[in-house]
């Protein structure tokens, strides 16, 4: 066996054994956690959160940039072990939850994901990465296996809806890349989406006599699909 080989095997037993012991118990924990701070809240469609999956993990952990190793140490360095997602209405409620979730976890930082030119219609998506919060720890979970972040994601049901549909087609099916004329068909309803996103939160502020513009949460331009920037 390669050395490379035995490296990804050992770190694959060793990130199943946080994923039983500790990142799916912590995973419900935390849904229950966050949907409890945003009960009441209006216009959120649902909240969820999940342990990264041990495949997933590994794919991303022996990722490479020109040669060189992303993660040095994986096991710390990944901080998206434990993922949260809302799903809200409107682009207007995305600024609106996110610091409503700031009122009770703490922030660490924030990444928005766009396609990389304004002529590029691809996936959007607020990204944030909180403190995991203390209140949501059990005792009986060995300290060493529990992360100190978690990713979270705020995203509009157009987001969630087109994002959820290309992941499944772009990565499913990674060994067999997409044809031109597959990327202009995918960039198509990634246009239709953000259209259909941005007249749906203009029509909720005229209705609802939100004068504030829309412009800035939903850039965007021709019907050319920009790269993937979500996390897997």
């Amino acid at each position: 066996m390669k050395d490379s080989d035995r490296v990804i095997d050992e770190l694959e037993i060793a990130y199943k054994e946080r994923y039983d012991r500790s990142l799916v118990p912590l995973a419900h924990a935390l849904e229950s956690y966050i949907k409890g701070c945003l009960e009441g809240v209006e216009r959120i469609d649902r909240i969820c959160a999940r342990a990264k999956s041990v495949k997933s993990f590994v794919d991303k952990a022996v990722k490479e940039t020109e040669g060189i190793k992303k993660y040095i140490d994986p096991i710390n360095d990944i901080q998206d072990q434990i993922g949260a997602r809302i799903i809200v209405y409107y682009q207007n409620d995305v600024d609106r939850i996110s610091n409503k979730v700031k009122e009770y976890i703490n922030f660490i930082e924030e990444k928005k994901h766009t396609p990389d030119h304004s002529s590029k219609f691809g996936y959007f998506g607020l990204h944030y990465i909180f403190i995991l919060p203390i209140d949501i720890i059990d005792i009986n979970i060995p300290k060493s296996m529990i992360p100190p972040f978690f990713e979270l994601q705020i995203k509009t049901l157009f987001q969630h809806a087109w994002s959820e549909a290309e992941h499944d087609l772009g990565y499913k099916f990674d060994e067999k890349p997409l044809t031109d004329n597959q990327y202009r068909r995918l960039a198509f309803t990634a246009a239709q989406a953000w259209g259909a996103d941005m007249i749906f939160s203009e029509l909720f502020r005229e209705r609802s006599g939100i004068a504030n513009d829309v412009s800035s949460a939903s850039s965007g331009g021709g019907a050319e699909l920009g790269g993937p920037g979500r996390s897997t």
